[in-house]
């Protein structure tokens, strides 16, 4: 902390241009550097578009090696 009890701005990366970001309360869209970056996050958050890779088979396939059944 700093004097005062004030605590230091960091500057953090965006995590979605890559660009510095202010982590701090003065930055309503912390951790992205804008509303822009917030939003593009946001956009490919809801189109699912961040999704892990599962090695699950479609529901109307049965589970487990195809030619041991």
């Amino acid at each position: 902390m700093q004097e005062g009890g004030q605590r230091k701005a960091r500057v953090v990366t965006c995590p979605q241009c890559g660009g510095k970001s202010l982590y701090a309360p003065e930055n309503r869209f912390r951790p992205f550097c804008s509303e822009r970056c917030k939003n593009l996050d946001l956009g490919a958050w809801a189109s699912e578009s961040f999704r892990m890779p599962d090695e699950t088979p479609p529901d109307d396939q049965p589970f487990g090696d195809p030619k041991a059944q």
